[in-house]
């Protein structure tokens, strides 16, 4: 059933930011709505099997009067007049939006879902969602991070040597790792940091600041493209439990998240974080739409694997759709320090080979990788391109950070940046190549306007070594200064 919708271009949605960021456009439903009045036609009327002017008979669906017109919703001929079917939903217009882009979402939709004339149910149209900030408000690495530490979960590592957990760490981080928790346990047992604030506080600190309480630089010498070794830690640092124990671990972590007050704070040790996470409810019916829609909806996240499977359920999205960092597992089905390589990375360590290993999970080009190794079954280097195939790409993306800059690059038809002030990100989508960008402010607690200019010409990217680059669009172009207009 095809179904007919006013719309302003994509190019105005962003566009329009210069109005007031109150102003939402609770969309339209069509003029009859889903069935309409059913006064001529009814169930077996004057309308037939769907009528004269409609969409389902002669000429469509319903009666005389066109869309849910005179006959009703199909007419005589049932749902969907004379052998039609119901037109997949649009999204939930009581839920808002910012400006006109839940119209542009439904279009998109529209235009590559089972409504489309050139829908092909054998190769369902891509849609991929970042899963942090994106999906979620706050980030579900965090919060599972915190409850394994808040609960005793975190294990000594080999020899008593936190070298072992990450091959980015100073010798800085491990020493100070090493003094504050090296006495407190076993190797390969649990670590007490619910009573003992020192370590709690020590281990918070190497990944909430990437430095050591002492203040010395936690992590060096890492890909800025490929990897945050900080998010990486978050992984390592639940070996030695299987992954449906870490998944329980996560089930635990997120129900006390969303039972959590909006804002509110723990303290472990002596640290105060973040304590309440809370699934967007338009991220939510979007996916939810999309699914309905025919499209395939994946989620990939740069937070660990067990922790992303765990909440994803929440919204319909299988553990088979989930592609987050992977550890390698020992003989004993157990996680380990290791992940999972691709494109050019091996497995795990690599054994010194070049490229090393453990060097790229999914961040920034990494997310890229991934999605064209899972999805569209690439394998070697080539998964670190941009696909030359533009059916294996997908038709949407949606991200709220630098790390998501790769795969919305991919995107095809309708890209989504929810704005958390992130340079790379909100430089490309302000840029708005090719007019196929929205900006969303975040659905709760949005930041305040940014002030400055994001310095997207001279330095507000990042390249490998970390170093502070122009950035650039999806052809290589450099983008000028963008101001920020939807807050």
């Amino acid at each position: 059933m095809i179904k007919i919708r006013s719309f302003l271009p994509v190019a105005l949605v962003v566009g329009m930011a210069t109005l007031s960021a109150a102003c939402t456009d609770e969309g339209e439903n069509g003029s009859g709505g889903n069935g309409g009045a059913g006064a001529t036609g009814g169930t077996g009327g004057t309308g037939g099997t769907g009528g004269i002017g409609g969409m389902g008979g002669t000429g469509g669906m319903g009666g005389t009067g066109g869309m849910g017109g005179a006959g009703g919703m199909g007419g005589a001929g049932g749902m969907g007049g004379a052998g039609g079917s119901m037109a997949a939903p649009d999204l939930n217009t009581n839920l808002p939006w910012y400006g006109q882009n839940r119209d542009a979402l439904d279009k998109m939709i529209d235009d590559v879902g089972v409504n489309s004339p050139s829908y092909d149910p054998t190769e369902k149209p891509v849609a991929i969602f970042d899963w942090d900030n994106t999906v979620i408000k706050n980030d579900v690495g965090d919060l599972v991070f915190f409850w394994l530490v808040k609960n005793d979960k975190i294990m000594q590592p080999p020899n008593k040597d936190w070298r072992a957990t990450s091959r980015f760490l100073t010798n800085d981080a491990r020493n100070a790792l090493n003094q504050a928790c090296g006495s407190l346990a076993e190797a390969g047992m649990p670590l007490p940091t619910s009573t003992n604030a020192e370590c709690a506080d020590e281990i918070l600190a190497v990944y909430t600041t990437a430095k050591t309480v002492g203040a010395k630089a936690a992590f060096a010498g890492w890909d800025y493209r490929t990897m945050e070794p900080a998010y990486a830690w978050a992984a390592q640092i639940q070996a030695g439990y299987t992954p449906a124990e870490m998944k329980a671990f996560a089930n635990t972590a997120i129900e006390e998240g969303l039972a959590a007050a909006e804002g509110s704070k723990q303290t472990i040790g002596t640290t105060s974080v973040n304590a309440y996470v809370r699934i967007y409810e338009q991220i939510k019916d979007l996916i939810d739409v999309m699914q309905k829609n025919g499209l395939d909806v994946w989620v990939i996240s740069a937070s660990p694997q067990p922790n992303v499977e765990a909440f994803a359920e929440r919204v319909s999205v299988g553990a088979d759709h989930v592609i987050a960092i992977r550890n390698l597992l020992d003989g004993g089905g157990k996680l380990t320090y290791d992940f999972e390589g691709c494109g050019s990375v091996v497995d795990g360590s690599g054994n010194g080979g070049n490229p090393v290993g453990n060097t790229m999970i999914t961040y920034i080009e990494g997310k890229r990788c991934w999605m064209n190794k899972v999805i569209y079954g690439v394998a070697g280097a080539e998964a670190e391109m941009p696909n030359a195939d533009m059916k294996k790409r997908p038709v949407f993306g949606a991200g709220d950070s630098d790390t998501d800059i790769s795969f919305l690059h991919d995107a095809t038809v309708l890209k989504l940046a929810i704005n958390r002030n992130k340079n790379e990100l909100m430089c490309n989508a302000y840029a708005n190549y090719m007019n196929k960008w929205i900006v969303n402010p975040m659905f709760i607690l949005p930041n305040p306007q940014k002030a400055a200019p994001y310095p997207c010409s001279l330095t507000g990217c990042k390249d490998a070594s970390g170093a502070g680059i122009a950035c650039a669009n999806e052809v290589g172009e450099v983008i000028p200064d963008q101001m920020d207009t939807v807050f």
